[in-house]
């Protein structure tokens, strides 16, 4: 199959054809129906030629070209309602009827906020253009209008709050918030690719507009993507100035799978500058080795490394809730527990050559020995909630009396 996506040096273009080329490439298994063997990639600054040698190949089409920010509105309509035309006049010179997808914008509503919208018109008139093209020629065409996009490779300042926020806030840079309330519907570029390649596969979700939500209908004149998330301003604000202290508290918000704070998480940490991508821990250094707290996690506790010289015995303490993990990635070494009030000692001896993890039990009194003369004993620890001074549930003991 030979693909064509136009606008391709866009921020979907992109991201649309890294995702192609790993199937041309085999780097992706996930789509095993589909097969590409060619991929042309066609923006404002490709020649015009090659657009004809584009056309006439190509198996499915992806029109993804547009304008967004003109210096004049009338271009908004030789934009995106002028290359449509050529488009579509080129793919009917040579007769070819393969598929078409048209990124339309939920703006070619004209409804609410995007009435009297000159890229809402222009985009509509692109709309009516495609529909006319597939009476015409039989041609599948489809139309998806899409909401507010966000995702890595997004051009800041541009056309996404959400991505201006992103970069903004990861560069130390001020951000304008009018209206804190203002919800936005938000498409995610990931998912957005996703329904690109389903679409590809003939398996694109049909629907039809109720206003400006989109209602799923099996036979609709319109494409959507069914996976969109609703946030208000001060939400995306209040969860990237979390996402910017992270370095500091070492806390981890809760980003479930598939939730809006996972994928905007992601968004922010592709604009970090440099200097940022790296962050110093604060290493608790002494004499028997080092203690380093990793990350907090909201939920589920916190992870740490402990590092012990040769022969240094570390822990000699119990939790009457607290539970740990301990794994030792790098040495060897010998883990011990009691329980409280007994005499029956619990011996696990541990190496980084056979990694695994140790349960540390509430109301077990615990070590964990390095038996090497010469070599440091690194370990991973999780802890089931993250440490609080002012209730450490922590209480010296040693495990076997000296």
């Amino acid at each position: 199959m030979k693909i064509l996506v136009t606008g391709a040096n866009g921020f979907v273009g992109k991201n649309l054809v890294a995702s192609l080329k790993n199937i041309r490439d085999g780097k992706d298994r996930t789509r095993p129906g589909v097969q590409i063997d060619e991929i042309f990639a066609y923006d404002i600054d490709t020649g015009a030629e090659l657009l004809d040698r584009f056309c006439e190949k190509a198996d499915f089409v992806f029109n993804l070209a547009g304008v967004n920010r003109p210096k004049e509105q009338s271009e908004f309509m030789a934009g995106n309602f002028g290359f449509g035309s050529t488009l579509l006049d080129t793919l009917k010179k040579y007769q070819n009827r393969c598929p078409v997808m048209l990124a339309s914008s939920i703006q070619a509503t004209l409804l609410g906020r995007y009435a009297g919208s000159e890229y809402g018109k222009s985009k509509l008139a692109g709309e009516e253009l495609f529909r006319d093209y597939q009476r015409d020629t039989g041609a599948k065409v489809l139309i998806y209008r899409f909401p507010n996009l966000f995702g890595k490779w997004c051009r800041p300042n541009y056309n996404s709050a959400v991505v201006t926020f992103c970069h903004n806030i990861a560069n130390d840079l001020p951000i304008t918030v009018n209206d804190p309330a203002v919800e936005l519907e938000l498409l995610y570029i990931d998912d957005l690719v996703a329904e690109m390649l389903d679409a590809l596969e003939g398996k694109e979700h049909r629907c039809e507009f109720e206003g400006v939500d989109a209602v799923e209908q099996p036979h609709g004149r319109y494409c959507y993507v069914p996976v969109t998330h609703k946030a208000a301003l001060g939400e995306i604000v209040s969860l990237l100035e979390s996402f910017k202290k992270q370095p500091e508290t070492l806390k981890m918000p809760e980003i479930a799978d598939g939730s809006f704070a996972k994928k905007l998480y992601s968004t922010y940490l592709s604009y970090l500058p440099k200097e940022k991508v790296a962050f110093p821990l604060k290493m608790n250094v002494d004499d028997r080795g080092s203690f380093t707290e990793l990350l907090k996690t909201e939920k589920c506790g916190q992870f740490s490394v402990n590092i012990s010289k040769p022969g240094i015995i570390k822990g000699q303490h119990w939790h009457h809730s607290k539970w740990e993990f301990f794994i030792v990635v790098s040495g060897r070494g010998l883990i011990q527990q009691r329980k409280i009030g007994t005499e029956e000692v619990l011996f696990f001896e541990v190496s980084g050559d056979k990694i695994e993890a140790v349960h540390m039990l509430p109301g077990y009194t615990h070590n964990i020995i390095n038996l090497s003369e010469t070599e440091n004993l690194v370990t991973v620890m999780w802890a089931n909630e993250q440490f609080d001074s002012s209730r450490p549930d922590t209480y010296f003991e040693p495990v076997e009396e000296e």
